[in-house]
């Protein structure tokens, strides 16, 4: 069992993410400013639940019920878990809304494999012709038969918004990003490697691809095919932070970004804007630290000028955080203001201002309930941020993230999150530059029956980045 912040150390330049806090981590890196496109009406990333692809439900079904089928029969014949034996009783049990309850599954089963679970669920159908909204309905009524058909447990009201809300933003992220490796142009090795990637990306678009025999067929690419820009960022170095009240600790760190698509362009199709940040450290028990995800759900346009630009984006947001310092997941849904000034040539600059409602989130719980180590809460967050570009060569960012949440399941209990950062850059050459970023993290926790949680974490991080752009 994991115990709460005071014993467990490790990367706490991953705080930055623990707020559900969606694009706001755009303008906390090297992300470019895009000019923007001369006809306003041309759409450089059409909705690819417009595209002539035709639906198919049979096959969809099929890769649906298999996604059920597949992980049951290995829990019940190879693993032999007792909440495999159902039956028509427990069935019956399950069917009734009054007998759901949280459950007390361990965090990483809970937080990570259900979300995962759930992304197969929404590509069965996103593979096959199905628009994003009817996929993402494919994701929830998977969770939702899970739950009722596939234990013995009560149904868990947790597992059916992580597998279903979880799903559908890892669901798609990976259908777009696993489309866009692979180019039906290629020959060769280069082209079984896209596929053979693209297939573990996305399995179900993979085996769709094998069933239409395209798996290696060269042929030319759609005149749909996806052309957002992908931005990425590979981070090197070291961190340093505080473990308790008077002892650091440092250690190596790595942190992948990609940048999907650009806020500013088919901003009223969903996903056509993906972040991803990715955190790891030599000096963890969990050497995956970090896996953050948002995707713009809609955007509005509310003013331009010649020098700036201003938006509104929905997006949804997954995070999930597993270190020795530290565990944390939510999944949110925020509205964020986007504004981009160009001053001068040189000189731009970036803002952004966000709040939403935080549907879910495991947060640390040092009193521990019902054999968790972490309380289900809901709340609010809120952020923002601000980015200076000079030359493109040398960036500053701020950032603040908070968040409020109040227990659903759990200690009774509120719990305030809080962080303060910067980043100051320089790039040497073309695609290398040197970063640091001090940080500040702060955690209260507002017991009701029990003495509150105060920690604070101060940490510094220095970093080595390569930075590449691809069409």
């Amino acid at each position: 069992m994991r115990i709460f912040i005071h014993t467990r150390s490790g990367g706490f330049a991953v705080m930055l993410l623990i707020f559900s806090v969606g694009p706001v981590s755009l303008f906390g890196r090297q992300t470019p400013f895009y000019p923007k496109p001369a006809n306003q009406n041309v759409v450089s990333n059409p909705p690819p639940e417009d595209t002539p692809v035709r639906k198919r439900f049979i096959r969809s079904a099929w890769l649906w019920a298999s996604m059920e089928a597949i992980p049951w029969t290995w829990d019940k014949v190879v693993v032999r878990a007792d909440f495999a034996d159902i039956s028509w009783k427990t069935v019956g049990y399950n069917l009734h809304l009054s007998n759901w309850t949280w459950d007390d599954d361990d965090f990483v089963t809970n937080q990570l494999a259900h979300p995962a679970h759930g992304s197969l669920f929404f590509n069965a159908f996103r593979s096959n012709g199905y628009s994003f909204w009817q996929s993402t309905a494919a994701a929830f009524a998977g969770s939702y038969i899970w739950e009722i058909f596939s234990e013995n447990q009560a149904p868990a009201p947790n597992d059916f918004i992580n597998t279903g809300f979880g799903g559908m933003v890892l669901g798609e992220m990976i259908n777009r990003f696993s489309n866009k490796i692979i180019d039906n142009r290629r020959r060769g090795f280069r082209r079984q490697v896209s596929e053979i990637l693209a297939f573990m990306i996305n399995p179900t678009n993979g085996l769709s691809r094998i069933i239409d025999g395209r798996w290696g067929k060269v042929s030319a690419n759609s005149p749909q095919r996806d052309s957002s820009k992908v931005y990425a960022e590979i981070d090197a170095g070291m961190r340093e932070f505080r473990v308790d009240h008077r002892n650091w600790k440092s250690g190596l760190y790595g942190h992948l970004k990609v940048m999907y698509g650009t806020p500013y362009e088919d901003y009223k199709t969903p996903f056509s804007n993906i972040s991803v940040n990715a955190e790891f450290g030599m000096d963890d028990s969990s050497k995956v630290n970090v896996v953050s995800a948002y995707g713009s759900l809609r955007g509005w346009r509310i003013a331009e000028t010649e020098n700036s630009r201003h938006l509104v984006l929905l997006t949804a947001n997954y995070d999930f955080i597993d270190n020795e310092a530290f565990f944390y997941s939510a999944q949110s849904v925020k509205l964020n203001l986007f504004s981009e000034f160009g001053l001068t040539h040189k000189l731009k600059i970036s803002t952004v201002i966000g709040a939403g409602s935080i549907l879910l989130a495991a947060v640390p719980d040092v009193y521990s309930y019902a054999g968790r180590n972490y309380d289900y809460c809901m709340g609010a967050g809120f952020n923002g941020s601000g980015a200076i570009n000079i030359s493109d060569r040398f960036y500053l960012s701020m950032n603040y993230r908070g968040g409020w949440f109040t227990t659903l399941s759990g200690t009774a209990s509120n719990y305030f999150l809080h962080t303060v950062s910067g980043e100051v850059s320089y790039r040497i050459i073309d695609g290398l530059s040197v970063c640091a970023e001090p940080g500040y993290f702060s955690l209260h926790g507002n017991y009701r029956h029990d003495p509150d949680v105060d920690k604070t974490y101060p940490y510094f991080r220095v970093s080595l980045r390569y930075s590449m752009h691809t069409q």
